[in-house]
């Protein structure tokens, strides 16, 4: 069952370590997802499927949230280029989200399992 104030928790951490790891393109995306996903599978608790369930859905949010802003603001930037030139900056934006939505996806739900199994 999804532990709602996990999931938040483990978003916002998300959101505000990914925020700065934009020093570090990669890397501080990737620990922003295993940070993440760690404290909302350790405040969620139980067995590493629930821990790992509560991160796999704190890392879909955040980067659902984070590829929609990002085509937004790919599509308005694109805009100067004409119509083509937002669809074209939007969708290639959109491609790179996916990506990033399963790379936190991804690395959430393994900690997300880590933190439930530490808590247990």
């Amino acid at each position: 069952m999804t532990d709602w104030k996990a999931v938040a928790v483990g978003f916002v951490v998300i959101v505000v370590v990914g925020t700065g790891g934009l020093a570090l393109p990669l890397v501080g995306q990737i620990g922003a997802g295993l940070l993440g996903g760690f404290a909302a599978g350790y405040l969620a608790g139980g067995t590493l499927g629930n821990g790992a369930w509560n991160g796999l859905v704190a890392g879909s949010i955040s980067g659902i949230v984070v590829t929609l802003l990002a085509a937004l603001l790919g599509s308005l930037v694109g805009l100067a280029g004409g119509p083509l030139g937002g669809l074209l900056g939007g969708v290639g934006v959109l491609v790179a989200g996916v990506v990033l939505t399963l790379i936190f996806a991804i690395d959430s739900a393994i900690a997300g399992a880590v933190g439930a199994w530490v808590k247990g």
